[in-house]
């Protein structure tokens, strides 16, 4: 890249990306999943399908906090000739990285269904809103210190994930207006016409 710059993805967008998919295949199997009577039946199913969901959405949303606070505390100012990478680019990059993953995870709870019905797909809903959980807090970070938080592409993993991975050593920040992503990752709404 020229002049020493580096590729910058945003932090938020990265672990936003896989909210979506995981939340909506979560809600397709739960549905599917209620079809079979499975071995506990319906009912119990539904209810271990709700704890694992809360479970699951508080588990993901908390875990490595305090590692995501301490690189956004320590964010340096990017660089002039950083390029910031565009929103679509990183989910598409996310998305392309985990598909398989994500489609074990689909084919898991479906076939789940048989011993404990709609549980495995509330599971799978549940990781995508703790996602969309820890994305919206770090939303509230950026807006707080009135900063944007990037990670070098580069030091990402070969799926495109673990923004705050053991390679990551520090993030960089920007002003509130950079890139194409609102605080939070999500698409940033076009100004209003006056």
């Amino acid at each position: 890249m020229a002049r020493g710059g580096q590729g910058l993805a945003r932090v938020a967008v990265v672990v936003r990306a896989g909210a979506a998919p995981l939340g909506w295949l979560g809600l397709i199997a739960a549905g599917a999943g209620a079809v079979p009577q499975g071995l506990t039946g319906r009912r119990i199913g539904l209810f271990a399908g709700a704890a694992l969901y809360l479970l699951a959405a508080a588990g993901v949303a908390l875990a490595r906090r305090g590692r995501y606070a301490a690189l956004a505390r320590g964010a340096a100012r990017a660089g002039k000739y950083d390029i910031l990478r565009d929103r679509a680019v990183t989910v598409r990059a996310w998305r392309r990285g985990h598909r398989w993953w994500l489609l074990l995870a689909f084919a898991a709870a479906l076939g789940s269904a048989f011993a404990v019905p709609v549980a495995g797909g509330l599971l799978l809903a549940g990781c995508g809103t703790g996602l969309w959980l820890k994305a919206a807090w770090l939303g509230r970070r950026e807006r707080a210190g009135e900063a944007l938080l990037w990670v070098r592409v580069d030091w990402l993993d070969r799926r495109g994930g673990r923004p705050a991975g053991p390679v990551v050593r520090a993030w960089r920040g920007t002003g509130i207006a950079a890139g194409d992503a609102a605080p939070g990752g999500a698409r940033r709404r076009p100004a209003a016409l006056v």
